[in-house]
């Protein structure tokens, strides 16, 4: 499949729609049809030289589910901060192993590695909320 952006010119005209103008106006049928087909939700017009998407305004369900999906990435970014944490005291705990730091570089590390964590978790907590802030805002 080749990419809707190599194949026509998607434009904003309006916050509530946007227009896809194909380069070859013979797949004008083939981009309709893969947009009805694709999971986006809307449903395009046709008027013969472009398509038209019109966005309807967000609903109180479809905002929510926008939140969920918020709230998501946002776990999914903490358990990755995590993991990078769990990787960071490993490799301390194996350079005290193998004699290359001593006890109190080790803990100063493994400290330094926690604070780091819980900066970034803050973070992306600080982000999920403004973006809750914003998704909930009619």
């Amino acid at each position: 499949m080749t990419p809707l952006n190599q194949m026509a010119t998607v434009s904003v005209p309006s916050a509530q729609q946007l227009t896809v103008q194909p380069y070859d106006k013979s797949t004008l049928g083939d981009i309709e049809q893969a947009l009805v087909e694709s999971d986006l939700g809307i449903t395009p017009s046709n008027d013969g030289n472009i398509i038209r998407l019109n966005i309807p305004s967000l609903t109180e369900e479809r905002r929510k589910q926008l939140l969920k999906q918020c709230k998501a990435m946002g776990e999914e970014g903490k358990v990755a901060i995590r993991n990078v944490r769990r990787d960071g005291v490993d490799n301390i705990k194996k350079l005290e192993k193998k004699s290359e730091i001593g006890k109190d570089e080790s803990l100063d590390g493994q400290d330094e590695m926690q604070k780091l964590t819980d900066k970034m978790v803050k973070e992306i907590d600080a982000i999920v909320a403004k973006k809750e802030k914003d998704v909930m805002t009619v």
